[in-house]
């Protein structure tokens, strides 16, 4: 089939990092400790390992042990250094023509513990430098409030999300932020992947699973509370005279049913209505009836006051960003409504990590968003993280990626040929950053090699990736040379 659809010339091109990731220096100029700083690495662990690892979470004695651990190794308080860095890394990303630029804002750099009455200074001035050099380079920054990086002091003094007293918080340190730089960020995304409350809790709430009888419930109330605090940073953002635009950002975990057994086609709908649960609330401002039968289901019993009603009715987002690495299908006869519980599709590969390469299915998220919503998009993270090799003459061939991305790059283009609005799309991650879920420098995204192990060690080198000049072709011709044909 040939590609006769032309991208729009205003589309945003570009890459996306998150602070926790990428910024390291975390003692540096009055900055707090997040909950990123206390993700360990694990060298004896395998991949599986430290994925239930994470599904997990931590108890609250772990999280005081690894904040006095001074043998162990946490990647994230160091990353690739870019809080001092960025300049440099952001030129190279420039020289490939990034229309846009997404990172995140670290909360603890703002509020060290969250609780301060007046924001650091010094942490405003970074971001401020921060943000004109991404504007100077001709790139529109996209923003998010928080990254996983509550504050550590919300964890351990307030129980995390869950707790109400949090939501002013949060909504205290939203409205900072736009008010110091809303004539610099138009785009803001609130609060990165808000359903990942079961496949990431520690860093999605802050809560540890010993500190609350019923873990489930406490994911829902932090989720909700979560809600609330966004609807109050809209509310206030209408206020002010600028035309910001604030969206939600959900992970894609839909899923495929394993196969046409109605049973497992059921299950699968079912299970994909809990994963479009955050967006029909932050989107259509109410909760879905479906969700409130599966919350009596579960005997979970959510603190939704009136007045959290009207405020979220009042303040939907105004665009949806998604991520999306991977598919999953569901077996009725082996899944239940856990979303963690899936099935590997036996008609795609999968990388190191099992996720499983679908581009197809990208076009298939889109389409079904749109068709729910009709609000504009941004693909906010896609990507390939793989064991890349730096040869002897500091080159890296990572054709698996080059592939990876332009096959979903064809199918986000055919989404947008039939008429779904997406109006940005970030590769995750345009420099090699350290991995959230398990903390690897050796699972790499970049079209930048960052000279650095699992350990830290290394020059720290920045290194071009032959998808480095692949890309820079790909936004030059604004989408239409991908390489080759991946459409069928």
């Amino acid at each position: 089939m040939v590609n006769t659809y032309k991208m729009p010339n205003n589309f945003l091109w570009g890459g996306a990092i998150a602070a926790n990731q990428a910024e390291g220096a975390f003692d540096v100029d009055d900055k707090g400790i997040s909950l990123a700083d206390v993700h360990k690495f694990y060298a004896d662990k395998s991949n599986s390992e430290i994925q239930n690892l994470q599904h997990q979470g931590m108890t609250r004695q772990q999280v005081l042990d690894n904040i006095q651990d001074d043998e162990g190794y946490y990647p994230k308080r160091h990353g690739i250094d870019f809080y001092h860095s960025y300049p440099e890394d952001l030129e190279l990303l420039s020289q490939m023509g990034f229309k846009t630029f997404r990172t995140s804002i670290d909360w603890t750099r703002i509020f060290p513990t969250g609780e301060e009455d007046e924001p650091n200074e010094t942490g405003l001035e970074y971001y401020d430098h921060l943000i004109d050099k991404i504007i100077s380079l001709g790139m529109v920054p996209i923003i998010t409030m928080l990254h996983y990086e509550t504050p550590i002091n919300i964890t351990l003094k307030y129980g995390g999300w869950n707790n109400r007293e949090v939501i002013p918080l949060f909504a205290k340190y939203g409205k900072v932020l736009l008010q110091r730089f809303q004539n610099k960020v138009k785009y803001w995304i609130l609060i990165n992947q808000i359903n990942l409350i079961q496949f990431e809790p520690f860093n999605s709430t802050g809560i540890c699973y010993d500190q609350v009888d019923d873990f489930l419930e406490a994911r829902y109330q932090a989720v909700h509370n979560q809600f609330v605090a966004s609807a109050e940073i809209v509310h206030f953002a209408k206020s002010l005279e600028s035309d910001l635009k604030m969206g939600t950002m959900t992970a894609d975990c839909t899923a495929y049913p394993f196969s046409c057994d109605p049973k497992d086609v059921v299950l699968t709908l079912k299970r994909n209505r809990m994963q479009y649960f955050y967006t029909d609330v932050q989107l259509r401002g109410e909760y879905p009836q479906y969700a409130l039968n599966y919350f009596q289901e579960q005997d979970i019993d959510l603190e939704i006051q009136e007045s959290d009603k009207k405020l979220l009715k009042e303040n939907p987002m105004d665009f949806l960003a998604i991520s999306y690495y991977y598919s999953q299908t569901i077996s009725a006869s082996k899944d239940s409504m856990d979303p963690t519980s899936v099935e590997k599709n036996p008609y795609i590969k999968a990388n190191p990590w099992g996720w499983g390469v679908d581009p197809l299915g990208l076009y298939n998220s889109l389409s079904q968003y749109w068709d729910r919503y009709q609000v504009p998009m941004m693909i906010a993270e896609n990507g390939f993280g793989m064991y890349d090799k730096l040869e002897n003459n500091d080159t890296v061939h990572d054709p698996y990626r080059i592939s990876y991305l332009a096959g979903h790059i064809a199918e986000m283009e055919r989404a947008m040929r039939d008429g779904v609005n997406v109006f940005a799309y970030c590769a995750w991650a345009p420099i090699d950053i350290v991995s959230c879920s398990s903390a690897q420098m050796s699972k790499r995204y970049g079209f930048v090699y960052v000279d650095l192990d699992d350990q830290g060690q290394g020059s720290g080198r920045r290194i071009k990736k032959d998808s480095f000049n692949w890309y820079r072709k790909v936004i030059l011709s604004n989408g239409a040379d991908l390489g080759e044909n991946f459409f069928s």
